[in-house]
């Protein structure tokens, strides 16, 4: 494929959300599409901060938050793989401390949390499925009410103690996003002896020739990191003075990653090969094939995300009134999507509104990468949306020049 059909309809999208008024606007965005080769659009439009005179550019670093997941995801599958990991074992074989954690029933009159030990063990597959019972404090109330009355830290503090959160329900009763995958990372050091940041540089990043991603940044991918934003209820922005920590104290592998976006479609494109990379493999391809299938048991439904803390979250879903489900770790639309995305396709999101797609039936896959909060901003959401919809209408209109 060429970029002749793709290249004017989503540099129109980019160039429109980063112009006009604040409400109608993004500061800046990078977003590319690939096919199974290499990528077939490149865009980036706007500055990476407000204010400031460095444009956005194609190697632009960004704070992926939950797009990591994926990645952190690709690790324990390679455990699997190797026989180092039974994902309905007790995760707590792996990484201890998990078997510590007590559901929580609600308060007392006093505000204290009523807490009781889990009826079943927390597996790795639940971790990975998003079912062993964790949240996060911007979707569920009750962690929001722990954080505010009873100090529990936020997980973007990347800290040991953010992780030892109640469960908000037995293992395996629902689905719930929240933090299994930084979880799940534990059980891969756990298997491996070794941080996560420098599993995924062995086992994931070097197979793929990428080397602009990392939990900490080195002094070059600083220089080129686009600042996060506030959009207020007004629809104003604001740069924030707030960032994912270097050095963190744990490598969070549900979102502590930061990535330029051309490394992540190398990510994207291994998916689309089977799990190949171009410096060899990183998954065998029976594994891919397992890895994006639903996982989630029939009660088990994946639904709206629920923005308790609106500085942070809107409420914010994929595709309203359609049916999807989750995987290894993805959600999979489980019917064809209004954007043109086949049903079986996969992808996920980042909090500062960052979207990705895996579609391994056409071989294609995106990502639209801003620095907004609060999640299911209108306008990054919105061109996002709009972006995956032409690169589907232009894929359409490629096969019938063909």
């Amino acid at each position: 494929m060429t970029d002749g059909n793709w290249k004017e309809p989503l540099d129109g999208i980019l160039e429109r959300v980063t112009a006009g008024a604040d409400e109608t606007r993004v500061p800046g965005v990078v977003a590319m599409v690939t096919d199974r080769n290499s990528n077939i659009y490149e865009g980036a439009r706007g500055q990476r901060a407000m204010g400031a005179e460095e444009a956005m550019t194609g190697d632009t670093v960004f704070a992926i938050f939950s797009t990591t997941k994926a990645i952190g995801g690709t690790a324990v599958m390679q455990c699997v793989e190797e026989g180092l990991l039974d994902l309905d074992a007790p995760a707590r074989d792996y990484a201890p401390e998990i078997g510590e954690l007590m559901v929580l029933e609600g308060f007392d009159d006093a505000g204290a949390p009523r807490l009781r030990k889990p009826k079943t063990e927390i597996t790795t597959r639940q971790l990975m499925l998003h079912t062993a019972g964790l949240g996060y404090d911007f979707f569920n109330a009750h962690y929001l009410r722990m954080a505010q009355e009873h100090g529990q830290p936020s997980v973007v503090s990347c800290t040991r103690a953010s992780l030892k959160t109640p469960l908000l329900f037995d293992p395996g009763e629902k689905w719930e996003y929240g933090s299994n995958m930084d979880w799940a990372g534990q059980v891969v050091e756990g298997i491996r002896g070794k941080r996560l940041g420098e599993v995924l540089r062995e086992r994931v990043f070097a197979p793929l020739g990428i080397t602009d991603m990392a939990f900490t940044r080195s002094d070059d991918m600083k220089a080129r990191t686009a600042s996060i934003h506030a959009r207020g209820e007004d629809g104003s922005l604001t740069p924030m003075d707030f960032a994912l920590p270097d050095n963190p104290e744990v490598d969070m592998a549900g979102h502590g990653l930061y990535a330029s976006v051309g490394e992540y479609m190398k990510f994207i494109r291994m998916w689309l090969n089977d799990g190949m990379g171009p410096n060899g493999p990183v998954l065998k391809r029976e594994t891919v094939e397992q890895a994006v299938r639903n996982g989630l048991q029939p009660h088990q439904k994946v639904g709206m995300l629920p923005g308790v803390i609106p500085a942070l979250s809107n409420d914010a879903e994929f595709f309203p009134g359609l049916k999807k489900s989750w995987s290894y770790s993805f959600m999979v639309n489980d019917e064809e999507a209004p954007t043109g995305r086949p049903a079986g396709a996969i992808g996920w999101a980042g909090l500062a509104n960052l979207f990705y797609w895996i579609d391994r039936q056409n071989g294609l896959g995106g990502f639209w990468a801003t620095q907004i909060l609060p999640f299911g901003d209108p306008v990054s959401f919105t061109g996002y949306l709009d972006f995956e919809t032409a690169t589907y209408d232009s894929l359409k209109q490629t096969a019938a020049a063909a």
